[in-house]
């Protein structure tokens, strides 16, 4: 509607005069229509029509701030023009680990049963995922947070995983996959 009423305040702009006089005449008589009438009329149709569709839906909303109780914030730590990719790699990889160590935890007979079979599972699923690329060395703000982040919450026992250990790694890498989660936003 608005775009109907901006071109005919246009049209009235460049040629007034002439369209109050077209006006006045056809108060008395019906003008001939031209091919010209009916080709500006459709090219301003098709102007509109562009228009109203270039307009488009509203930009989505910038992601909220991390929470102040977040145990890990990553935002920021992955830098350079893979950061949101490999950010998004991080948080798929441990967020599988994590569910990949919860679900040997439920098996009669768990195949890790300690802090370096831990560790030795993450290192192996990260070579294989990222075909030997070391994102820690890409991005060593993010690898340094997360390794202080995953000392503190999990420890650095490499000795045999208690029930609770085991949750702590889950929760950790849960937490480790968020955070970076968010930074891939």
């Amino acid at each position: 509607m608005i775009v109907a009423v901006l071109v005919a305040l246009a049209a009235y702009a460049i040629a007034g005069p002439q369209i109050l006089d077209a006006l006045r005449q056809a108060a008395g008589k019906m003008p001939a229509i031209e091919r010209r009438h009916v080709a500006g009329a459709a090219l301003l149709a098709a102007a509109a029509v562009a228009w109203g569709a270039s307009i488009g839906p509203a930009p989505a909303p910038t992601p909220a701030p991390p929470s102040p109780d977040a145990a890990l914030v990553l935002r920021g730590t992955f830098v350079g023009p893979d950061a949101a990719a490999d950010a998004a790699t991080v948080a798929a990889l441990m967020d599988e680990l994590a569910a990949e160590i919860e679900w040997d935890g439920m098996q009669p007979e768990p195949l890790i049963r300690t802090g370096v079979a831990v560790d030795e599972l993450r290192q192996r699923a990260r070579e294989l995922r990222c075909r030997g690329v070391s994102l820690g060395e890409k991005h060593p703000r993010a690898r340094e947070a997360i390794r202080a982040y995953l000392d503190q919450a999990a420890g650095t026992s490499g000795g045999p995983l208690s029930g609770k250990e085991r949750s702590a790694w889950v929760a950790a890498y849960r937490e480790v996959a968020r955070a970076a989660a968010d930074a891939a936003r």
